[in-house]
């Protein structure tokens, strides 16, 4: 079992982090041991964005104030740490090393130890500044995934929307999961000519 560090930030993006719980209490169960750690304005979002108690899957929960955490030391051997979402604000403190909180404290722990930080980053466009701030924690060794869903396998309803962003965290956590229909490439691909459809055709547009 993956002792991951599930933090949620102040941005929009609350039903991300509501659906990696599902899939831990759900088909995930014995693979991942979420615990979870709220901002202030993130336990604010998810209110407004999903409106359940978190406390109600039974993990742990724990004060983003309690910097005596376990997973406030590298020592405590956790496995990962993913933020769902992470606001800019956020990234910006990580990438300057203020951890001035647990959420900021555990993310230094992941860096510093060499173990997987997934920040999904909710905020869109991006500005100069925030395009820094993800160049410094990707050389950092975080892996900075957008919370940009796809649609190639035809997403039924949200939460198969969410699903999409979800598998690929759980990917980069190390997780098995099969949240999605993975892509193996389009049947068919090559034309009657014998091209690829991406090739340009000779004969023009």
């Amino acid at each position: 079992m993956k002792r991951v560090v599930v933090a949620v930030s102040g941005a929009s993006g609350a039903p991300y982090a509501r659906r990696l719980l599902d899939f831990c209490a759900g088909p995930g169960r014995g693979a991942v041991q979420p615990h979870l750690l709220f901002t202030r304005i993130g336990r604010m979002c998810w209110a407004d964005e999903v409106g359940t108690d978190p406390a109600a899957y039974g993990f742990p929960v724990t004060s983003n104030q309690d910097l005596a955490a376990a997973f406030a030391s590298g020592s405590a051997r956790f496995d990962g740490m993913v933020i769902i979402p992470c606001s800019a604000g956020q990234l910006g403190r990580i990438a300057h090393g203020i951890s001035a909180d647990l959420v900021g404290r555990a993310a230094d722990v992941m860096l510093k130890e060499r173990r997987p930080l997934v920040l999904v980053l909710r905020e869109s466009p991006y500005s100069l500044v925030h395009v820094r701030n993800m160049a410094a924690v990707i050389e950092a060794g975080a892996t900075v995934l957008p919370a940009s869903p796809s649609f190639y396998s035809r997403p039924a309803d949200l939460d198969s929307l969410l699903d999409t962003v979800v598998s690929r965290v759980l990917d980069h956590l190390g997780v098995d999961n099969d949240l999605v229909e993975r892509w193996t490439g389009r049947p068919g691909a090559v034309s009657p000519r014998g091209r690829a459809p991406t090739e340009p055709d000779p004969d023009g547009p």
